[in-house]
């Protein structure tokens, strides 16, 4: 029982990110809290139920124990939770069951084994990583290596994929009016019309510190010795794992896993793509460093590489170069001489998201350009805080998600104060309400006309579910499968 409750873990993982309605406790940090209470909580010695199939849409079975499963999680974070839950579990699971279904039976919906293979090693990453990159640690939990719990997680990955895909290919040509979100909002009761917090907007200009000719010469000899030692004999994988800088695939030897063609730098790609099976590359230069990458298989458009990465040391002086340039251009801003989108075009990083858009950050919470302050992050806030629209900050030290520095002087756009909803400051996110609401709409109607055409049963225990009516249209009172 306990290791099969240790497998759910990752099938909750799997499935949850897929649901149309999230349980509002989800996110990483809890679910590696969750883990670790579960491991050693008295949950194991409850007396186990027996097993039988709930539900059936087309040819997917949903279990009791899947029931059960997502239920244990959602009552450890909530233990209030109302009487009702199960059912709406039952109806996510029966969504994705039948939309799985309905992508196996299109043909215009593809999915390839490495597609599969390259989401298994994305899931597998983000689990270690929250277990900070411990691989010791996940065998001994799991009890099962890193590669036989991918086998475990394969076909959850494989349906969660088609169930994505089925749910963009039903919803992608709905569309909202402002006219609509118009109509939308003039239903809401007044009295029922949220309050928002104060908002910001921010805009930023990005640089980045280079690596001077000592340094980068330094990691390239560096670099040319792993190789020559690889040559000699020495094992590839031992060697990453000690000296890559790359701590993602470093703990599994350097391997990248299967990836298809565009999934890398240009500079990487291009690289690898030129190697036979088992060659090594000369030392290549990307925006994160220097790498050495050996071609272990390729099939068609799709390779699987490992490699060492080395990164150059970034001194202080590189770093003080960067922020008097972008001092410079604060002053000249702030003098009239340079406006602020032109020099973001001119001088901010073109990897950086902001460049695309003038340099306005987006919150990736909403997708839009306003932060409420709680989801700004600590350091941005006090630099902000104290300016007044349009005001710039000095330049100031960050670190993007890889660990890289980066320097950025911040403007401070627009500030709103807190106020009850409306259209005017309030549009974009009364039109996402909206249209969210539409696709609800049309996903039921679209689960009414399936259940119809399809194979549905639902165990008599849930006859009192008023929310799975929709999918009673064709359901027999026949005994369960």
């Amino acid at each position: 029982m306990r290791k099969k409750l240790k497998r759910t873990t990752l099938r909750y993982m799997t499935n949850i990110k897929n649901m149309p309605f999230k349980p509002s406790f989800y996110n990483s940090h809890w679910i590696l809290i969750l883990v670790l209470i579960m491991s050693t909580s008295g949950v194991w010695a409850q007396p186990v139920i027996l097993d039988k199939v709930v539900s059936q849409v087309g040819n997917e079975v949903i279990l009791w124990s899947d029931i059960e499963e997502f239920y244990a999680y959602q009552k450890s974070a909530n233990p209030n939770l109302p009487a009702d839950v199960k059912c709406n579990i039952l109806d996510n699971l029966m969504l994705k069951s039948l939309l799985a279904h309905e992508a196996k039976q299109d043909t215009t919906i593809i999915l390839t084994d490495e597609e599969v293979e390259s989401q298994l090693g994305r899931r597998i990453d983000e689990i270690l990583g929250m277990m900070n990159g411990d691989v010791s640690f996940f065998q001994e939990y799991y009890g099962k290596s890193v590669n036989e719990v991918k086998t475990d997680m394969r076909e959850d990955m494989r349906n969660q994929i088609l169930t994505e895909r089925m749910q963009a290919q039903i919803l992608r040509d709905i569309k909202i009016t402002p006219a609509e979100v118009k109509t939308f909002f003039d239903k809401i009761p007044f009295d029922s019309l949220p309050y928002f917090n104060s908002e910001v907007e921010i805009s930023e200009i990005v640089m980045q510190p280079k690596v001077n000719d000592e340094q980068r010469k330094l990691a390239i000899e560096k670099l040319e010795g792993l190789k020559a030692r690889v040559a000699a004999g020495e094992d590839f994988a031992v060697l990453a794992k000690s000296f890559s800088d790359d701590p993602g695939s470093a703990r599994l030897g350097g391997d990248l896993g299967w990836q298809k063609r565009g999934s890398f730098v240009q500079e990487f790609e291009e690289a690898a793509y030129r190697l036979e099976v088992s060659e090594l590359s000369q030392v290549v230069e990307s925006p994160f460093g220097f790498h050495l990458i050996q071609m272990l298989e390729r099939r068609g458009n799709t390779f699987h590489t490992r490699h060492i990465l080395i990164k150059a040391v970034i001194t202080e002086e590189d770093e003080n170069i960067v922020r008097m340039k972008l001092d410079s251009i604060r002053t000249q801003i702030l003098e009239g001489k340079l406006s602020f989108d032109q020099a973001v075009r001119t001088y901010s990083l073109k990897t950086a998201q902001s460049q695309t858009n003038n340099g306005r950050i987006s919150n990736p919470k909403t997708g839009n350009t306003f932060f409420e302050i709680a989801d700004l992050d600590p350091d941005v806030y006090f630099a902000v805080d104290s300016l007044k629209p349009l005001g710039i900050t000095p330049p100031l030290l960050f670190q993007d998600e890889r660990g890289e520095k980066l320097y950025k002087i911040l403007r401070l756009d627009t500030r709103t104060p807190p106020h009850k909803a409306n259209l005017q400051q309030d549009f974009s996110k009364i039109k996402l309400a909206a249209i969210e609401q539409k696709k609800a709409g049309y996903l039921n109607e679209w689960i009414i006309e399936r259940a119809q055409s399809n194979y549905v049963f639902i165990d008599p225990q849930f006859s009192g579910c008023e929310l799975l009516s929709k999918w009673r249209v064709n359901q027999s009172a026949a005994a369960r499968p």
